[in-house]
């Protein structure tokens, strides 16, 4: 019995042994388990670094890319400014060589006058370099010379009604003249009463218009937000000539619409400029031969390039204000206009000004020509 009882005791405490080691084991579950979450945190952990070094990565090779191309700019900068330095040291030589032959045409001058027996009167005589470098000036000014006397140098030379300044511009030229048509424009609107629509119509292309296409060609090359300004003023006169006329005599409705749509002042200037441009091209008229422009030779025509036989080179400049004058835009529209016609060498002058006021009739206002 005392040995059973021992027995019993033994195997009670196996029994609580074998529990504490059923806790000691559920503690190390609890433990695995906790390495495990720790381990999956420090995973996320190396995965959200490895995508913060794969970004870094990232924005260095942009940077990179970006410091490359940063060199490049440096490098086409460099190249850019050694053409300046190279195009104002040309400049400064041409502008030299123009202020000597500017001083031996003076000496000339004043020779061929003393031997004619005529006087030349220094202090009428105007002086203006034209360029739109400020070195220009001073390397020219005091070494002009007429008669012994200095010719001081002029912003602004007015040449038979169209001031030209140094800069060829033509701010005050369209400043003065736009002035002068909107003083008319105020007289005609005082007048308007008493005259019908064609009397105003008439007035106005006599009276004003002229004074908004007066050497038109010569100062077309200046700002677009100076031809807006004419243009402007030719609307303002409009509005006065299709103005409604008092209602005294019951007459058809037609009294009250517009008597005749002019044509703007760009097409106008456009059509003139051709017209100009075939009497130099293809009449020769002698006294334009300067305005002639070489034939070009195109292998065959694409949808910007027409291929014509009597197109002519257009000549190259980076400038917008070359662009816009004379031979810059009409070269680019005779390319065009000479496409869209029958054969221009047959024509005569009426008919060339007949078929250009067709073919800018069909063109938009403003035109933009493409450089090509």
């Amino acid at each position: 019995m005392w040995r059973s009882r021992a027995g019993l005791a033994y195997v009670g405490r196996d029994v609580r042994d074998v529990a504490r080691v059923g806790r000691d084991v559920a503690y190390v579950g609890q433990d695995v388990a906790y390495v495990g979450r720790d381990v999956a945190r420090v995973g996320r952990d190396v995965a959200r670094v490895g995508r913060d070094v794969a970004y870094v990565g990232r924005d260095v090779a942009y940077v990179g890319r970006d410091v490359a191309r940063v060199g490049r700019d440096v490098t086409r900068v460099g190249r850019d400014v050694a053409y300046v330095g190279r195009d104002v040291a040309y400049v400064g030589r041409d502008v030299a060589r123009v202020g000597r032959d500017v001083a031996r045409v003076g000496r000339d001058v004043a020779y061929v006058g003393g031997g004619c027996g005529v006087n030349f009167a220094p202090e009428k005589t105007q002086a203006m370099v034209v360029s739109r470098s400020p070195a220009a000036g001073p390397a020219v000014e005091g070494r002009m010379r007429f008669g012994g006397v200095p010719l001081p140098l002029q912003e602004a030379v007015k040449v038979l009604g169209v001031e030209v300044d140094r800069e060829l511009r033509f701010d005050g030229h369209i400043k003065h003249i736009a002035k002068k048509a909107s003083h008319r424009v105020s007289a005609l609107r005082r007048v308007a009463s008493f005259l019908d629509r064609g009397g105003k119509l008439l007035l106005y292309k006599a009276q004003i218009r002229p004074y908004l296409e007066y050497a038109a060609l010569s100062w077309m090359s200046c700002a677009a937000s100076h031809t807006r300004r004419l243009d402007s003023i030719q609307r303002r006169a409009l509005r006065l000539v299709d103005a409604a006329d008092p209602p005294d005599p019951p007459d058809p409705p037609a009294q009250f619409e517009s008597v005749s749509p002019l044509d703007s002042l760009e097409h106008r200037r456009d059509v003139a400029a051709l017209v100009v441009f075939h009497k130099a091209q293809v009449q020769g008229v002698p006294h334009l031969a300067e305005l002639r422009q070489p034939p070009r030779v195109a292998t065959r025509s694409t949808r910007t390039v027409l291929t014509s036989g009597d197109a002519v080179e257009v000549p190259r400049s980076r400038a917008s204000q070359h662009q816009r004058t004379f031979v810059g835009r009409v070269s680019r529209m005779w390319n065009i206009f000479t496409a869209a016609v029958p054969p221009i060498q047959e024509m005569n002058t009426q008919s060339v000004k007949l078929a250009a006021n067709r073919w800018r009739l069909l063109k938009p206002i403003p035109l933009r020509l493409v450089i090509l």
